[in-house]
Formats: structure tokens, C-alpha cells, sequence
């Protein structure tokens, strides 16, 4: 990757720490730069790639910065049922895709419902999710 483009993406990190009020720290913005090369990644592959660029990191000081970037918005947390959480970036709303062979996550570009009228009355609705359920292509191969 270009010397240019890696600074901008340093740049970009430090801005959206900035941004929501966090401290800027090494282990922080290698874990944000991680989760803007993209994908859906869990606490451990989250670790495992940014500990190869830092030289050490736990996962329990992943789990912390994660905590905090779900509380100021800069991720979001993806469950997955049978595997761990994986999060992104936060970005536009979209759905998600879950191969239920491997449990890889996909994104899809598509509109949530609009929550029934009837059967919640009183209910504060604050969104729904869409899960597409199936075998990505490698599962289908094997």
C-alpha cells in the first residue's frame, strides 16, 4: 500500500477517535485500522492481526477499546448464534448475510422493514434487522 494512503487512513482513525471524545493511543487506531481494511471480525482475529503490527496486545484490552467504540458509535457489534460477535466500522444502514456452515457475515445493501403498527402498542421501536440465513460459496464447494 502506498506510504500516502496508509497516512491518510492513520489520519482518518486519529479523526473519528477525536470525533466521539476517545483518547488517540497506538493499540486504539491499529484496531480501528484493522476494522477499515473491512470485513466482519471477531475479539480474536481482531487481537491476532493487530498484535502482529504492535508487538503485544491482549484480548482483554480489545474487548475494552471494543466497549468503548459501541458506546460512542464507531462500531457496530454483529451476533452471531454458535460463533463469537464480529464488528465493523460503523457506516451506512444495511443488512447482513450469515453462512450458517462457517458463520462468515457478509454485507447487504438492503432496507430494513417498517416495524408493524399492530401487536406493539407502547413499544419505543428503535430499528429492526434483516438476517439472510444460508451456505456462503466455499461452504457450498466443500
Amino acid at each position: 500500500m502506498a506510504r500516502e494512503a496508509v497516512a491518510s487512513e492513520r489520519e482518518a482513525a486519529i479523526q473519528r477517535l477525536r470525533d466521539v471524545g476517545l483518547r488517540v493511543t497506538g493499540p486504539r487506531l491499529e484496531v480501528l485500522q484493522v476494522l477499515a481494511a473491512g470485513g466482519h471480525l471477531d475479539v480474536e482475529a481482531l487481537t491476532a492481526t493487530a498484535r502482529e503490527r504492535l508487538g503485544t496486545l491482549t484480548s482483554q484490552a480489545v474487548y475494552d477499546m471494543l466497549r468503548h467504540f459501541l458506546e460512542t458509535g464507531l462500531v457496530t457489534k454483529f451476533d452471531r448464534p454458535g460463533w463469537p460477535a464480529v464488528f465493523e466500522l460503523s457506516g451506512p444502514p444495511h443488512q447482513h448475510a450469515l453462512c450458517t456452515g462457517c458463520g462468515r457475515v457478509e454485507n447487504v445493501d438492503h432496507e430494513a422493514p417498517v416495524a408493524p403498527g399492530e401487536g406493539l402498542e407502547n413499544w419505543d421501536m428503535i430499528g429492526a434487522d434483516i438476517v439472510f440465513k444460508g451456505l456462503c460459496p466455499d461452504c457450498r464447494r466443500a
